[in-house]
């Protein structure tokens, strides 16, 4: 059960992702990533009413407020990145998370993977390197060097980075409560920290925002999904192995970027390095 949420939260994801880009090129990241924390708060608020409210139990505020400031950064960061660098490559990269969750969730949430799980966050880890394979002729070092240097990569890495905070902090406020209210309540509390930051540099944009509704409906609706799917299956095992299965959005990616973007050429240069980190994620579903 918990692998079929995990494929649903991928596409989800891969679909707010590139709502979020085109978005990007008519608005600023940050009005983006307030219109992504905001309009998904009616989906989760109805998401609640239709469930049931649940117990909550002490410590939720805090888990929200952890996830709503990890969140923030590793969402303005993504959004940085979608518009300065192309979605396969952006969403490839991005799961240099793992090895982050990997460590993270062992050590705040006791999970612990098994050796083959631990395997296949490393041959995942593999694949990244392998990305930018075309750049090895240059040095053997020139595809990490890569991922200092290019501007639109290096929010790529900060995105993750700090992601990998944001799964733990809610599974923890989903324990908390349930998926739904932990999505309702990390989200309000990301909306509250990001909407400050928007007021004072986005402003302008709100004017733009009625123009732009079906694109806000839709970033809000498939954030909602991503949340509440990844959240369900993060109950079920471990955080690290959800994110792991979530790496099929390698392939969504890559059809929307060569559909939708016009990638081929670096659709193509990333399919090596993309094969490997999705063999990587069937070790890591084997060993759940």
């Amino acid at each position: 059960m918990w692998f079929l949420l995990a494929l649903v939260a991928a596409l989800c994801q891969v679909l707010r992702n590139t709502v979020m880009k085109r978005l990007g090129h008519s608005l600023d990241e940050y009005i983006n990533v307030w219109g992504r924390f905001t309009f998904l708060l009616p989906f989760a608020a109805l998401f609640v009413f239709m469930k049931g409210v649940p117990v909550i139990k002490p410590g939720f505020a805090l888990a929200c407020v952890a996830f709503g400031a990890s969140q923030t950064i590793s969402t303005l960061a993504l959004s940085k990145a979608l518009k300065l660098a192309e979605i396969s490559m952006v969403t490839a990269l991005w799961k240099v998370s793992l090895l982050v969750l990997l460590g993270l969730g062992y050590v705040t949430l006791k999970e612990a993977p098994t050796l083959l799980g631990i395997a296949g966050v490393l041959l995942s880890m593999s694949g990244v390197y392998l990305l930018n394979v075309s750049r090895a002729h240059l040095s053997p070092w020139a595809p990490l060097v890569v991922l200092v240097t290019d501007r639109g990569l290096r929010y790529t890495l900060l995105a993750a980075l700090f992601f990998a905070p944001s799964v733990v902090t809610i599974k923890w406020a989903i324990l908390l409560s349930d998926p739904y209210m932990g999505t309702l309540g990390g989200y309000i509390a990301a909306s509250l920290m990001v909407t400050p930051l928007v007021l004072v540099t986005s402003r302008r944009h709100f004017a733009q925002v009625p123009r732009q509704w079906k694109a806000f409906f839709g970033l809000g609706l498939f954030a909602a999904l991503t949340t509440v799917t990844q959240g369900t299956a993060y109950v079920l095992t471990l955080s690290s192995y959800v994110e792991a299965v979530k790496q099929v959005e390698i392939l969504f990616a890559m059809a929307i970027g060569v559909l939708a973007f016009g990638e081929r050429q670096r659709v193509r240069e990333i399919a090596p390095g993309a094969v490997v980190m999705l063999a990587g994620m069937v070790l890591l579903s084997l060993a759940a």
